[in-house]
């Protein structure tokens, strides 16, 4: 098998989620980042999970679990958490152990490895932004994902953008620094290419702006 082009900036881009960083994450993200840097209201990004959320779900990039603890789920939540980082990984499902909770270790920019069509939501918050590439390019995330998902169910997220939107001085500078350190993969991440992207797989879908973030929700065909 041959190795993605951006293998390395994939593996780059997800090395800071330790778990010596990752108590401090919702704090930086959540409290700091959200609210100063990229003017999205966080119970904005929990209402959007409390909409779509399934009985049964799949959330790819897990952060720390913060939005899944946090939002309206099913008293019998099954959830299947997807990502890269092993660290991540362990972290969210003790953070949300009080559900049925599968982990995989995954790359998104491939095929997962789960059953096709086994899920009536799918998740990817805050992913898109740390993946390498044009949005042409990331969009085979939501392909991706999508497979997981049954036709009728739903695929969301928020990812920062760069152009398109405004950005305001500390987050512009903010965000340089991380692209250029490989934290983020978003300085060519327009709001045109992600609503053409969507539109071209999902005929229903509802794309809102706060700030530089892009909210997204989708019903899969």
């Amino acid at each position: 098998m041959t190795a993605s082009p951006h293998s390395d900036q994939v593996h780059a881009g997800q090395a800071m989620y330790q778990p010596y960083t990752l108590p401090l994450y919702d704090f930086v993200a959540f409290k700091f980042n959200c609210r100063f840097l990229f003017r999205v209201p966080v119970p904005e990004v929990v209402a959007m999970f409390d909409r779509n959320v399934s009985p049964d779900h799949l959330d790819v990039g897990v952060g720390t679990g913060y939005f899944l603890d946090n939002c309206r789920t099913a008293p019998q939540q099954t959830i299947t958490l997807a990502d890269l980082n092993e660290h991540s990984l362990r972290h969210a499902a003790r953070r949300l152990e009080r559900f049925d909770v599968k982990t995989v270790r995954a790359n998104a920019l491939e095929p997962l490895p789960l059953p096709e069509g086994a899920y009536g939501s799918a998740s990817m918050n805050f992913l898109l932004h740390c993946v390498p590439g044009t949005i042409r390019e990331k969009a085979k995330v939501l392909d991706n994902v999508a497979a997981c998902v049954r036709p009728g169910g739903r695929i969301f997220g928020a990812t920062v953008l760069t152009q398109g939107v405004p950005v305001g001085m500390a987050a512009r500078a903010t965000l340089a620094l991380w692209n250029r350190r490989g934290v983020m993969h978003n300085s060519r991440d327009s709001l045109d290419d992600l609503r053409a992207e969507l539109a071209a797989r999902f005929p229903s879908h509802t794309l809102t702006v706060h700030g530089c973030t892009a909210l997204f929700e989708a019903d899969v065909p």
